[in-house]
């Protein structure tokens, strides 16, 4: 039976797949569909749902974030270190690289909760 389906699926023109495949695709989204008669009551219930679980996020992100960036300023004074005890030419490179890392990751968590809408 397989090798009837695979002789058959070989001689079908490629465009005809296509097709087939759209139309497969398409068909199944207007099945998916949750709105009756303008009611979007379950919409709104799920974006105000997300809204505040993702509220309860922002916090644990912004300590996350102060969290890698004192990591990167570890690391990155190491890497300094090493570099200016092996007479490296680009020590001053590698500063400006470790304090930008470490500014735009506490900016990212002073900007976090703004983005979001929350006030602590």
């Amino acid at each position: 039976m397989f090798q009837k389906v695979k002789g058959l699926v070989k001689r079908i023109p490629s465009w005809k797949k296509m097709q087939l495949f759209a139309f497969m695709l398409l068909s199944g989204t207007a099945v998916m569909a949750q709105n009756t008669a303008g009611d979007y009551t379950a919409g709104t219930n799920a974006l105000s749902t997300v809204a505040e679980e993702i509220a309860k996020y922002v916090p644990i992100m912004v300590k996350l974030c102060y969290a890698i960036a004192g990591v990167v300023a570890i690391v990155g004074a190491i890497s300094v270190y090493i570099a200016m005890n092996n007479e490296e030419q680009d020590v001053k490179k590698k500063i400006m690289m470790v304090v930008g890392a470490c500014i735009f990751l506490i900016a990212a968590a002073q900007a976090l909760p703004l983005f979001f809408g929350i006030t602590a």
